[in-house]
């Protein structure tokens, strides 16, 4: 085989939804932090998350995360996450995806019941307790980073859609949750396509209206998520499709999402701490949620919320670029 190119992962599928966890072929980052890392990647490193996110080695759903040494000494490894809509500070469902990878492989001291890993993002430290088993990786809780509210209650006119309410808040990346009752269109995954052109309109309009920025974060600046809440959903239990930029659904219930709507529910008084929120996907697969403390971003209150799931090892791969394949860095249909 001819390859110039020659990259090692292993792929995952946390509660549906796929991570393809890179274990070799890349060499270190550039970066003193992991979001300088993100930063140097998304300048520099695109081709590489298109060779592997991109058909014809990924799908229009794919995503992964780029395990590197850690900046920083209270962490094991260090995680930059990549999906088809680009480079993310961080990822719920990968970062369980990464825990029981590291488990599987060996790849971290395997202690029973209970492995801990400490994981340097691009958002922060994230911390995942990995329920153990005869070796085997049975659960993840990971303790997310600080989760906030950057609106309630607040409105934008979205060209045939006309005024969409919707509240917007931080969970790792920024979420619009918006009822689909408010948008006409029912949960339903028949109409996934409606759903999923709405959601597009909805975070395009936002962007050119009011886009958010992360207080202390560069270059998390826009909202690529909308978080359509089913009719009956509680602040106990809520049931949701997850549109995602440039035109998908998580198939998992969202670890960031997860978090953001757990911060919203604090918000408005209806989600006290240390309370189970369990939050299903569009596919019927759940995360358990609580908010475990209270804190501050920049001016904001937040939450420091957990995310318990699991996933599964899939296969391990070794992905190859042969110098004469016309897509070298994967396409798009």
């Amino acid at each position: 085989m001819h390859s110039s190119r020659v990259i090692s992962a292993i792929d995952t599928h946390t509660e549906g939804m796929p991570t393809r966890v890179v274990t070799g072929g890349v060499p270190v980052i550039p970066g003193a932090t992991g979001n300088e890392r993100r930063l140097y990647a998304m300048e520099h490193l695109d081709g590489l998350r298109r060779f592997l996110m991109t058909e014809p080695r990924g799908h229009a759903a794919m995503s992964g995360a780029i395990l590197q040494p850690s900046t920083r000494p209270d962490a094991d490894w260090g995680v930059v996450f990549i999906e088809v809509s680009g480079f993310l500070p961080m990822c719920g469902h990968g970062t369980i995806g990464v825990a029981t990878a590291l488990v599987e492989a060996g790849m971290v001291e395997v202690v029973e019941p209970v492995t801990t890993i400490r994981l340097d993002t691009p958002a922060g430290l994230v911390v995942a307790r990995v329920a153990v088993s005869g070796g085997h990786a049975d659960a993840v809780t990971i303790e997310n980073v600080p989760s906030y509210v950057e609106r309630l209650d607040a409105h934008v006119e979205v060209p045939g859609l006309g005024s969409v309410p919707y509240s917007l808040a931080f969970g790792g990346n920024f979420y619009a949750m918006v009822d689909l009752d408010a948008v006409g269109l029912p949960f339903d995954r028949t109409r996934q396509r409606d759903i999923s052109d709405a959601g597009l309109a909805i975070m395009q309009a936002i962007n050119e209206a009011d886009r958010p920025r992360h207080p202390e974060i560069d270059g998390v600046d826009h909202c690529h998520h909308v978080e359509f809440i089913a009719p009956g959903s509680t602040a106990r239990y809520s049931r949701h499709a997850m549109a995602i930029h440039p035109g998908w659904f998580d198939r998992s219930p969202c670890g960031t999402g997860t978090s953001a709507r757990m911060a919203e529910l604090w918000a408005r008084g209806e989600l006290p701490l240390d309370t189970d929120f369990v939050n299903e996907s569009f596919i019927g697969s759940r995360f358990v949620g609580r908010l475990i403390s209270q804190t501050t971003v920049g001016d904001r209150a937040a939450v420091i919320p957990t995310i318990t799931g699991r996933a599964w090892v899939t296969g391990l791969g070794q992905y190859l670029l042969d110098p004469s394949d016309p897509y070298p860095e994967g396409f798009e249909f």
